[in-house]
């Protein structure tokens, strides 16, 4: 695994912008005046051919061990542990039972090609960055590396997935997601991927669906109110159930079909990294995670970071060094219960004639196989939202 400084491309903003990446470069931002842009080929990173297959092999792994984990807290009963809502849990066990369609997920992973992956969270829910990873670096990879390879067949892999769930949804599929620039922009690629199975889809946002409570059904906009059956939701499901029809998403849950499931929930928050841990002690694509109890606030001992169980693009992180330094980042999830995780070995790469950069990777899970991968970095340890993403190649 190396590091790689690149000229860009010429006119290369024209060109992801043709692609289908409108937010490639974040507003000038006067506290970052040398921000770099989201989509970053000044750089890249090269992996050889032995290391893409040891991350393949460690994603697969990881998915194996994650349902483990799964199928732990529900045999135990330990919701409560992972913030999960009563009543939330009926249609998490039948959901469980039944295995409606479960698309996608992303583990990130902490590595710099030396000793074992380490595993940092699972986003299996909503995971973003799908369209980069899957299409934008595959043309860049065309552009400046044509004889060599990327672990990526996302795109592939997706159409197929959705060929093979067909049967089991209602037409047309809704796709929805909140009103922002990049989950938008995920959810159109995701659409566009089951409109080339051949499947009839609309889009709209989250906000826009509506309830018929004559119909007991959850409709698209006015002034057509038709039922909606099966929804793909770029769209948290614990945000979800705190939101004003939760009592109807649960209610109508088994005569809807909703893609992820809401048995994701159990993956998609940060309290299956200690259930990880009881269950495979000392594995070696696991680092240490522990349940936090009691008032110890937000300060972790030294060597371990905090984490609350949901939280998002890097808000509300606290690393304490093993020298005592210190790192946090604000956000809106400091009333969570938390979790600890040991801190991982640095993977700081250097950035030419600049500071570091750290990466992390993000290995992605379609139809429970690892098929790909995105990397994220920063100058860093802390990965956000405005992280820039960097393409790969292998030979």
């Amino acid at each position: 695994m190396q590091r790689h400084t690149l000229t860009p491309r010429p006119n290369w903003q024209q060109t992801v912008e043709q692609q289908g990446l409108t937010f490639h470069t974040p507003e000038p931002d006067p506290a970052a005046p040398n921000a770099r842009p989201y989509w970053d080929e000044s750089a890249c990173y090269e992996f050889t051919s032995a290391e893409v297959d040891r991350l393949e092999a460690a994603g697969n792994e990881l998915q194996e061990m994650c349902l483990a984990a799964a199928q732990n807290v529900i045999d135990n009963r330990r919701y409560d542990e992972l913030e999960i809502p009563a009543e939330a849990v009926p249609m998490i066990e039948w959901a469980w039972n039944e295995e409606p369609p479960a698309l996608y997920g992303r583990f990130d992973i902490l590595w710099n090609g030396q000793g074992a992956p380490k595993l940092l969270e699972y986003n299996a829910d909503t995971p973003t960055s799908l369209l980069e990873a899957a299409v934008i670096q595959w043309y860049w990879l065309q552009d400046v590396y044509p004889h060599a390879d990327q672990f990526n067949s996302l795109h592939e892999k997706l159409i197929a997935k959705w060929q093979d769930v067909a049967s089991y949804l209602s037409k047309p599929i809704y796709f929805a997601s909140a009103d922002n620039p990049e989950d938008m922009l995920t959810v159109a690629y995701i659409r566009d991927t089951a409109e080339q199975a051949g499947l009839p889809t609309s889009q709209l946002l989250m906000q826009d669906i509506g309830w018929s409570e004559p119909r007991q059904c959850f409709v698209d906009t006015e002034p057509e109110e038709n039922p909606i059956q099966s929804l793909f939701k770029l769209y948290p499901w614990e945000t979800m159930l705190e939101e004003a029809f939760a009592t109807q998403a649960l209610k109508t849950y088994q005569d809807m079909r909703w893609i992820e499931p809401i048995w994701k929930m159990l993956l998609s928050n940060k309290g299956i990294l200690p259930v990880l841990w009881e269950l495979y002690p000392n594995h070696e694509l696991l680092l240490e995670a522990h349940f936090v109890t009691g008032s110890s606030g937000w300060q972790p001992a030294a060597g371990w970071v905090r984490k609350p169980m949901h939280s998002r693009e890097g808000s509300n992180i606290v690393i304490t060094g093993e020298q005592g330094q210190h790192i946090a980042t604000d956000g809106p999830y400091d009333n969570r219960l938390l979790i600890d995780q040991r801190l991982g070995p640095a993977t700081v790469f250097p950035d030419g004639p600049h500071s570091g950069r750290w990466p992390v990777l993000g290995l992605w899970m379609i139809d429970q196989e690892c098929c790909g991968m995105g990397i994220r970095e920063d100058a860093g340890p802390i990965t956000g939202n405005l992280s820039s993403f960097v393409p790969h190649f292998f030979r």
